[in-house]
């Protein structure tokens, strides 16, 4: 059995600590059996697909490259914030340059100020939580309520004819995600020694190209980078993803869909897992982020003063993480099923978690860095090579 201070001392080495909490008080260890739960499912994970997974530097590993701590009611990455509610907290992403342009319509101000937290901050303080969620709603702005979200399993559809089990080895997976959880879940993958081909639009690649080089690398170095419009081109992905045998998708739930793109429009090869990952569940088209997605999970520091931001987007590596292990078990089973994953539902599944004292006299470590690790291929360089896996393919038995 795992003894409470051996937990928290794993907490606190971990670099969790050092993410939790307010900015100029203690180290918030509330919410320490994230970490050892997490390390079990890493390790579980680890069993099946043949490769070390460590749960500390996956949780951790992105705010030891940017250099980020603890914000309190500031999200390490600072692009969310919780505030106040008239009955409750709510938590607002504004990461997006559309989302602050559209700070003014839903605070229904006529001045868009040069920082649109002080206004947001006084909006939502006079309104319910449910009115701030359906507002934000209206106008695609990220926003949840604490601890709206459910305990909830990956949903699990069949579709799709199953074949015997199989490893990662040798099968070909598109990787159609951006940001985190799902290039997580792909590069996980591809370190067990699948193919993965990382597919992005040249009008809207993945937004951390631009970012932090070294996170992108991270996540996206041993995948081959395939690059065409997803309009235009339609025909061209559509033969990639029935030549796959794994499919991630991190977008909103109607993206691929209403261009005939989605799991029930493509052909299958036997056996094909589809990974759909979305903010808040299937039939949400919320947008979501890691740090808001907690939030609705009640995922958060529960420290005497009021909640706090818990890690650093932490519900982006938690569900990457849970994402390899449910394509690891529907390899299992032969696949030929739909999986769909909600960041805010595995929040809520590790908020059930039993919390820990918030104060704790183990020391605190700076977040661990990742294994360095070569440049990802950039935008596109891999096309011609993608193509010819998917004419080999289809020329091919399954």
């Amino acid at each position: 059995m795992v003894q409470v201070s051996d937990t928290a001392s794993k907490w606190g080495s971990s670099g969790l600590a050092c993410l939790t909490g307010l900015p100029d008080g203690p180290a918030d260890f509330s919410r320490a059996s994230v970490l050892t739960h997490a390390e079990q499912v890493a390790a579980a994970v680890a069993r099946r697909i043949g490769v070390a997974v460590d749960a500390d530097v996956l949780l951790t590993g992105r705010a030891g490259l940017l250099g980020l701590t603890r914000g309190g009611r500031i999200s390490a990455g600072g692009g969310t914030r919780l505030l106040a509610a008239r009955d409750g907290w709510c938590a607002f992403t504004l990461s997006r340059p559309d989302d602050v342009a559209t700070v003014p319509a839903l605070v229904q101000s006529n001045e868009a100020p040069a920082d649109p937290w002080p206004a947001l901050q006084h909006w939502a303080a006079a309104r319910p939580v449910s009115e701030i969620i359906e507002r934000a709603g209206l106008l695609d702005i990220p926003a949840a309520g604490l601890g709206e979200a459910t305990v909830a399993l990956p949903h699990i559809r069949p579709m799709g004819a199953r074949t015997s089990a199989r490893e990662l080895t040798g099968l070909l997976v598109a990787d159609l995600s951006s940001m985190w959880a799902g290039p997580l879940c792909g590069h996980l993958l591809a370190c067990a020694g699948a193919t993965v081909v990382k597919v992005e639009s040249p009008r809207r690649p993945d937004g951390t190209r631009a970012g932090n080089t070294a996170f992108f690398d991270w996540m996206n170095s041993e995948k081959l980078s395939y690059c065409l419009d997803f309009d235009h081109d339609a025909e061209e992905l559509r033969e990639l993803l029935s030549a796959c045998d794994i499919v991630i998708e991190g977008s909103r739930p109607a993206a691929l869909v209403r261009r005939r793109l989605g799991p029930d429009h493509v052909r299958a090869r036997p056996g094909r897992i589809w990974l759909r990952i979305s903010g808040y569940g299937e039939d949400c088209e919320r947008p979501g982020f890691g740090d808001d997605a907690a939030v609705a999970g009640g995922l958060v520091g529960t420290g005497a003063e009021g909640p706090v931001f818990c890690g650093d987007a932490i519900a982006d590596p938690l569900t990457g993480l849970e994402a390899v292990s449910a394509i690891a078990d529907s390899l299992s089973r032969g696949g030929g099923e739909l999986i769909h994953l909600s960041m805010a539902a595995v929040a809520a599944n590790y908020a059930a978690l039993p919390a820990t004292a918030s104060v704790s006299e183990h020391p605190v470590a700076p977040p661990r860095l990742p294994p360095s690790c070569p440049p990802a291929p950039e935008l596109g360089a891999d096309n011609d090579a993608v193509g010819r896996l998917v004419t080999e393919r289809r020329c091919s038995p399954c």
